[in-house]
């Protein structure tokens, strides 16, 4: 069997004297394609449970035989190794099963987030030039409005309650799926029919995909905050799914984790799907969560392991449901996406150990750009506001953004990470590239993360703040350039700028101040305009949650928007 042995680099470092209780320092990682580790799984536990949906549970025989039975669907539609195929899915049965299929063929799986405006889907299609597309119903009339755009020739339709029980399939038919647009037009497929023509394939599939080939890309904004398809290669991904597996000490042993961090997220693709399924363990799969009802889902499916961002684990210390529960099945909370306060991981860890857990929250960070994956805190320690210690043959450095020196222990300056995690590259955007790629003097490539925070002498990372004026919002990048580009497009509107300002459950929230043009009243009907005109082109998770209107921006002494003013001033109109 070919490996990929990452050269070792012999150099001791702080954080190593935590890796404790049979935690390597290097690891190997098969030279495969993501399906052909989910296969190994499969082969050696193929009667463990891979996901329930919904009270349907499948084992691993079973999902391996799903899985091949896709791509020979995807095979007799006419896709080849190489093709792009745009999935625009949420967590769902169909869309990882299919997510696998495509890689088995050796295909590109361009993840697109099903909330995404009209503009948004078509510019992620056309980035990779996609050419078949598998889409939610929830996401399929902003697909349909822009199909003559795009080079799309078949469409595979794939509604949330296709594997759905029967009565629960009939409760979403009369709520959610009452709104969605029914599939039509000659090159649209149902799911029920695409996949009964697997049986037509005769064809064997040959897997020959290596480390190095392409297997994803994943959406970000970059260092300008402008549109970015991020290259992940299976090596990528299987080597996150391995070091977090290795790291975390519970996944590999029997355990179900809740899967609700979303497949076209980093950290929902590469932790809580493939890093659970390759350790043959159980995904508990649900499209959404509600917020006010996670104490709920947590006593319904009683997960032994959850991966998911702080604005969710909040409402768990203040839930009645939960006083008197026994929430000792919980075996590990890994906690990412965002950062944990001080006074919420310590509210946290004291819930835990007062409902039977024998666990602290286990922090980590990472990056699209390094899969979602650098850092995780060590099984056994807890050191608020620190996002852990570097996983294996993962190296992480302070920079001065300045210098480019690497700081000391303690001071403050640029994450840089390198790791087998990190990404080929930006797609199509080789400036892009090279301003977050850099080698070191030994030839190391390193990922400026544009994220600011120090090292502490043991080891442990901490985050400060971002170099970049990204907007996290229950755990989604949002990217203010690009919200500033759509209302500034509005003939009403001079100038804007949006900002985060802070949330109780989202950590933070778009608000947008707007400066009219000079012959424009701020009336009801231009607000309303304004705000429609949002709704049309932004995301719903990106739409501004409250609206500022005035009459100049603040500047700073060098002539630059005062930032920080805008985000401490209460003025504007909530939704």
């Amino acid at each position: 069997m070919r490996k990929i042995i990452k050269k070792k680099n012999n150099k001791e470092y702080p954080w190593f004297k935590y890796y404790k209780n049979g935690i390597k320092a290097h690891l190997n990682y098969p030279d495969v394609s993501m399906y052909e580790m989910i296969r190994r799984a499969a082969i050696k536990h193929p009667s463990n449970i891979a996901y329930t949906f919904y009270g349907t549970r499948v084992t691993y025989k079973s999902y391996l035989r799903k899985i091949d039975e896709a791509a020979c669907a995807f095979a007799h539609l006419g896709v080849v190794k190489g093709d792009y195929v745009s999935m625009i899915m949420p967590n769902t049965p169909e869309a990882i099963t299919c997510f696998y299929a495509l890689n088995k063929i050796g295909c590109i799986v361009n993840m697109i987030h099903p909330l995404s405006s009209e503009e948004e889907l078509k510019y992620g299609i056309n980035l990779t030039n996609s050419t078949y597309v598998m889409v939610a119903d929830i996401a399929f009339e902003k697909l349909s409005n822009i199909l003559d755009e795009t080079n799309v020739k078949k469409v595979v339709y794939a509604p949330v309650c296709e594997s759905m029980d029967p009565i629960t399939k009939i409760g979403y038919k009369l709520t959610t799926g009452r709104k969605s647009k029914k599939p039509s037009g000659n090159n649209v497929i149902p799911y029920y029919r695409f996949i009964s023509r697997a049986k037509f394939y005769k064809q064997k599939i040959k897997d020959n995909s290596v480390g190095s080939d392409i297997a994803a890309i994943l959406h970000s904004g970059g260092t300008t905050g402008t549109p970015k398809g991020i290259v992940l290669t299976n090596l990528n991904f299987n080597a996150l799914a391995i070091q977090g597996a290795h790291m975390s000490q519970v996944l590999g042993t029997g355990v179900s984790l809740l899967a609700i961090m979303p497949i076209f997220h980093g950290f929902g693709l590469g932790v809580t799907f493939h890093a659970t399924m390759i350790s043959a363990d159980e995904a508990i799969i649900l499209p959404t969560v509600n917020p006010k009802k996670f104490d709920e889902t947590i006593l319904k499916y009683k997960p032994n392991a959850i991966a998911c961002v702080p604005g969710l684990l909040s409402s768990l210390p203040k839930s009645k449901k939960l006083i008197d529960a026994d929430l000792s099945f919980i075996k590990c909370v890994l906690c990412g996406g965002d950062f944990l306060s001080e006074s919420l991981n310590t509210q946290l860890d004291e819930f835990f150990h007062d409902h039977g857990c024998d666990i602290k929250i286990r922090t980590a960070y990472g990056m699209t750009e390094c899969c979602a994956g650098a850092t995780m805190m060590p099984p056994g320690e807890s050191r608020l506001k620190s996002i852990g210690i570097p996983l294996s043959d993962c190296i992480v450095k302070i920079i001065n953004p300045d210098t480019n020196l690497e700081c000391k222990f303690g001071e403050i300056g640029e994450i840089c990470v390198n790791s087998p995690t990190v990404m080929k590259g930006y797609l199509n955007e080789e400036k892009e590239t090279k301003l977050v790629l850099e080698k070191d003097k030994d030839g190391n490539t390193y990922l400026h993360t544009g994220d600011l925070g120090y090292m502490d002498k043991d080891g442990f990372v901490y985050f400060e703040s971002r170099l970049k004026r990204m907007i996290v919002s229950s755990g989604y990048n949002i990217y203010p350039g690009q919200i500033e580009k759509i209302i500034n497009e509005h003939p009403y509107v001079d100038t804007c700028v949006v900002v985060g300002v802070p949330h109780p459950y989202k950590k933070e929230v778009v608000k947008a101040y707007i400066v009219l043009k000079k012959d424009i009243e701020l009336t009801s009907e231009v607000k309303k305009s304004i705000k429609e005109h949002c709704e049309r082109n932004i995301a719903s998770y990106s739409l501004p949650y409250a609206y500022g209107y005035r009459k100049e921006l603040p500047k700073t002494k060098l002539g630059k928007v005062a930032y920080r003013d805008l985000i401490n001033n209460d003025e504007g109109e909530s939704d």
